[in-house]
């Protein structure tokens, strides 16, 4: 098998591994009345994104994310055709993951939180949602520059972007969903979550992974 494909399937296993414990986490809250909470859905995803990347990463990047991966495109750090690759592999792990959600779970349980699929909050508008979803995601793709990219990053696997995450999600969890992954929210969606405010959560991932990016990697990062 090619790198290339190694690699995608290393995307798809660690996009499934974030959606299906996210996701569960957040069912399980619903049919538990509450007793995961917030901060048990936040530790939930952060652990799992750790532990997925400092696995997984050194076969494919551990990006996971069809944002961070749009991020590398525009700085030029992937090409194109294994961009494309990644992005599909991450939608059908996140697919997949839903799938089987929906199956492990009865209907009366999911339907309580639409298949764990990040909404927005009560009075959260269309755009206010995007605006959070880019500063989260900002925060995210920053940390993965940080402690991913860059030759100077501190030895600490994935566990510095999985804190970033938990953090995020303990803000702006109960105002998006702080899902800042296109692959989070579209897998759970197709399978039975539905698409509700569906574009919030392609813009603001996209748009927060590209800025901290093309900052991070035109300014922040140590030139020769």
């Amino acid at each position: 098998m090619s790198q290339t494909g190694r690699a995608c399937i290393a995307e798809a296993i660690g996009t499934f591994a974030l959606c299906f414990i996210g996701a569960g986490s957040i069912i399980l809250n619903a049919k538990t009345g509450g007793a995961v909470g917030l901060i048990g859905i936040a530790i939930a995803h952060g652990v799992i994104l750790s532990v997925m990347i400092s696995a997984l990463g050194g076969v494919s990047g551990g990006h996971f994310n069809p944002a961070v991966t749009i991020g590398f495109l525009v700085t030029k750090k992937q090409e194109i055709g294994v961009g494309v690759s990644y992005i599909i592999s991450q939608l059908i792990g996140g697919t997949v993951a839903g799938l089987l959600l929906r199956i492990i779970f009865a209907p009366e349980v999911w339907q309580k939180a639409p298949l764990g699929t990040p909404m927005l909050g009560d009075g959260v508008s269309f755009g206010t949602g995007i605006l959070i979803e880019i500063v989260l995601t900002f925060f995210l793709v920053t940390a993965i520059w940080g402690t991913a990219v860059d030759d100077r990053k501190p030895d600490i696997g994935g566990f510095g972007i999985g804190l970033t995450l938990t953090a995020d999600i303990l803000m702006g969890g109960p105002l998006t969903g702080a899902s800042m992954n296109p692959a989070r929210t579209f897998g759970p969606a197709l399978a039975g979550g539905g698409f509700d405010n569906h574009l919030v959560y392609w813009i603001g991932p996209i748009i927060g992974a590209v800025i901290a990016a093309v900052l991070y990697n035109n300014i922040l990062i140590k030139k020769d």
